[in-house]
């Protein structure tokens, strides 16, 4: 069954799609963004702020976001009920 994971600024994501959650730093990930923007096939979810986490999507896709990739993977753990007793 799939679920919504709150990625920051309202934007979600379908867990079942993620291949991988990464830190923006290395020089393959900066290389793999710049390719996918490249492709038109970005998504950026950063509302302006600085890069702090890519998400792989499994149709080839990066998502930019804002929020450290820690915070990703922590949010794809828990339980829906919790998740959304945290975002109101």
């Amino acid at each position: 069954m799939s679920r919504l994971i709150p990625i920051g600024f309202g934007n979600v994501v379908n867990s079942d799609r993620i291949i991988a959650i990464v830190s923006p730093d290395s020089a393959p990930v900066k290389r793999l963004c710049q390719r996918a923007k490249e492709n038109g096939k970005s998504i950026d979810a950063t509302q302006g702020r600085r890069t702090r986490a890519v998400i792989v999507m499994e149709n080839e896709s990066v998502i930019l976001s804002a929020l450290l990739p820690d915070t990703i993977r922590s949010r794809a753990e828990q339980p829906v009920a919790r998740m959304q007793e945290e975002l109101q």
